[in-house]
């Protein structure tokens, strides 16, 4: 062992964001789900919010795929760390606005994740980038 290896062992490792991109079509949600689902196993999800995790990706890309651009992409930047996973949605739309939440689907996508935000920005080519924010924990029992 070299003196250097040592010092290497005791960095933390942080993973770096994972980004998928592909057309804003609902035929593609199934690729985006298991990116989802294999981060959340990496990160000690159990089952239930390995689930979880899955159908807020899958409402969240669906929402935005409803009032993306004609020939938009799909933009799915995964941030796990510590038991987390972060999931920043994004796609181009012509209008605006953010997602409604006053819709079933926000109650869902609300109530699968430990928290979510919607944003929207002008873009340069002068539409607006529509974003989903939403992160889920790993659904550890306390006191097991």
């Amino acid at each position: 062992m070299s003196p250097s290896e040592p010092a290497m062992a005791e960095q933390t490792f942080v993973p770096a964001p994972i980004e998928v991109r592909v057309s804003a079509n609902a035929a593609h949600l199934s690729v985006v789900r298991a990116v989802a689902a294999d981060l959340a196993m990496r990160e000690d999800f159990d089952l239930d919010s390995i689930a979880d995790l899955k159908l807020a990706v899958d409402e969240a890309c669906s929402t935005l795929i409803g009032i993306a651009s004609p020939g938009a992409a799909l933009s799915c930047r995964f941030s796990p760390t510590a038991g987390r996973v972060v999931v920043d949605v994004s796609v181009l739309a012509e209008e605006p606005h953010e997602p409604k939440r006053d819709t079933f689907g926000w109650r869902v996508l609300s109530t699968l994740a430990d928290e979510v935000t919607a944003s929207t920005t002008p873009s340069d080519n002068g539409k607006h980038l529509v974003r989903i924010e939403l992160s889920k924990a790993s659904g550890t029992v306390v006191g097991a």
